[in-house]
C-alpha cells in the first residue's frame, strides 16, 4: 500500500485542480476548492484503476478527510 504522501499525490492527480492546492493528510474535503461530484467521481476512479478497489459515493460522503479516504485503502 502506498503512504499517505503517495497517496495525496495521487489524489491530486485524480482531482485535477485548476490551480494548484496544499494537501495534506488533515485537509477537509469541504474545504478544497474544485471538491465537487466530479473530483468524487475522478477519486473514484483512482481507487478503481490505481487500489483494485471499489468505493461508492456513500464512501465519499462518510469520509471528511483526506486521511479518511487513506484509511478506505486498509
Amino acid at each position: 500500500m502506498d503512504n499517505i504522501e503517495t497517496f495525496i499525490e495521487k489524489f491530486n492527480e485524480a482531482v485535477d485542480f485548476q490551480e494548484p492546492v496544499a494537501v495534506t493528510a488533515e485537509t477537509k474535503l469541504e474545504d478544497l476548492p474544485e471538491w465537487d461530484s466530479l473530483a468524487a467521481l475522478g477519486v473514484i476512479v483512482m481507487f478503481d484503476l490505481e487500489y483494485g478497489k471499489t468505493i461508492t459515493g456513500e464512501n465519499l460522503q462518510k469520509a471528511s478527510t483526506i486521511q479518511d479516504l487513506y484509511q478506505l485503502l486498509g
